[in-house]
């Protein structure tokens, strides 16, 4: 993995390319933002970059030790993860351990995924062990919220900021590499990076939920218990039951598509393979009565997160669709 393979992410790149040209690599970086944004990525590239037997501000992707970390196996890179619902003292101290045993030569790199998650026990070791740096060492702490870790271990490491990538430019990338426009123009509206979007791509399941949620959606103006029939027979009695959250961030999507349609903004129009059923639907209703039913979706999420009962939840919501 090399930077130049990474899409988006210039100024995080930018920082750990300046460093190593400089030859002013951190001793520890914090690598914070969203999931799916390339933060394991990129810490790979700055181990094989400072493993590199070609020491430039990328790796060369063709020495022994690039292709060690390309694969896995080098054994001067370690990546520690939460063990359950946490990351623990005991896998502080067996780093401390390994990287103790493997004294001199050269850089040593561990990579800490969900950082935030580390135990306070397990957060005073690792600040110890960022206060005694060993010259030979670096580490990366990936986490979602930087705020969410020690004050004193934020103040230890090089904070090194990762943004959502831009919907349009994320598009652009996955109708190049081939993904369908049906599946990949929601999908970059719910993921933050573009590892994320083609792993929702890729679940069956995605493409099953995106056609109940048009077919819900489009039963929801018209009267009788048809979809609430439907809710039963492709919903909740199927797997897609686990997966009532995205079908509430697709319904909120299917909705602002209709506030594009009645400002005439079609190119913004996320289920563009639906324009006849979007033309048909989009003027049963104001601007605001779509807004208020954007609300409505959004309180599901919100309750489901808060675990109301699933089902009761939605078939409120759908009532409430109904109602108008």
């Amino acid at each position: 993995m090399s930077f130049q393979e990474i899409i988006g992410q210039q100024r995080a790149k930018q920082m750990l390319q300046n460093g190593l040209r400089s030859g002013k690599v951190s001793h520890a970086y914090l690598f914070a933002g969203p999931n799916g944004t390339g933060r394991k990525e990129t810490a790979l590239a700055l181990a094989q970059a400072l493993l590199c037997t070609e020491m430039t501000d990328d790796s060369c992707g063709r020495c022994l030790e690039c292709r060690k970390v390309e694969h896995g196996n080098h054994p001067d890179v370690h990546i520690v993860a939460p063990d359950g619902a946490s990351i623990k003292i005991e896998q502080i101290r067996a780093l401390q351990r390994e990287f103790a045993y493997r004294s001199g030569g050269g850089p040593k790199i561990y990579i800490m995924e969900q950082a935030d998650k580390m135990t306070v026990q397990a957060a005073n070791s690792l600040l110890k062990f960022l206060e005694e740096p060993q010259s030979n060492v670096v580490a990366v702490l990936i986490t979602e919220n930087g705020h969410a870790m020690l004050p004193t271990i934020q103040s230890r490491a090089q904070w090194v900021p990762f943004t959502p990538m831009n919907p349009g430019e994320m598009l652009q990338v996955l109708a190049g590499e081939g993904f369908p426009q049906t599946l990949a123009r929601p999908a970059v509206h719910m993921a933050s990076g573009i590892a994320a979007c083609r792993e929702i791509i890729q679940q069956n399941w995605f493409a099953e939920i995106r056609n109940v949620v048009l077919q819900l959606g489009k039963e929801c103006h018209v009267q009788g218990n048809s979809v609430m029939v439907t809710a039963q027979q492709k919903l909740f009695k199927t797997p897609l039951a686990e997966h009532l959250d995205m079908m509430m961030s697709l319904f909120l999507l299917w909705f602002k598509d209709m506030i594009h349609y009645q400002v005439d903004r079609t190119e913004s129009i996320v289920f563009i393979d639906q324009l006849d059923s979007i033309g048909k639907i989009a003027f049963t209703r104001t601007t605001d009565a779509w807004v208020r039913c954007m609300e409505q979706a959004a309180d599901v999420k919100k309750r489901l997160r808060a675990n109301a009962n699933p089902q009761l939840a939605f078939e409120q919501f759908l009532v409430e669709m109904q109602g108008g």
